[in-house]
């Protein structure tokens, strides 16, 4: 799985978000973020893209972790808490794979364990082999 974390370190979108990914294997990936105040909306409260992106990162390392490249086709997220500061924490899973699509959940939780939000993924999977 080193070489998927070096693949992914890559994604210069998440890096600038300061999202850190923690761990990785076939079908499940942990990735986490320190919230900073460029993270915060107008109201003071983590910003949903911000959480999103988190979210979004710990899916497509997921999904990737086959081997086999994937995009998603169709995501959602459901914010539930808001998070003002602290360490935000996604955890994806693999619900189910199949040849051409795989679906996949995402917990995003903060340092108490309250859950944030609840994200769904659906990947289309190519026949391209991940560039590692």
């Amino acid at each position: 799985m080193e070489r998927l974390k070096a693949f992914f370190k890559n994604d210069r979108f998440a890096a600038a978000a300061g999202i850190e990914l923690v761990s990785a294997a076939p079908g499940q990936a942990v990735a986490r973020m320190q919230l900073a105040p460029l993270h915060r909306n107008a109201l003071g409260t983590t910003q949903g893209g911000a959480i999103f992106t988190l979210a979004d990162f710990a899916f497509a390392v997921a999904c990737n972790s086959h081997g086999t490249m994937a995009v998603a086709v169709n995501v959602s997220i459901t914010f539930l808490k808001a998070a003002v500061a602290g360490l935000l924490t996604a955890e994806a899973r693999e619900i189910s794979r199949n040849s051409r699509l795989g679906s996949y959940t995402v917990t995003v939780t903060d340092e108490t364990g309250a859950v944030v939000a609840l994200f769904q993924g659906l990947a289309y999977r190519k026949t391209e082999a991940l560039p590692l």
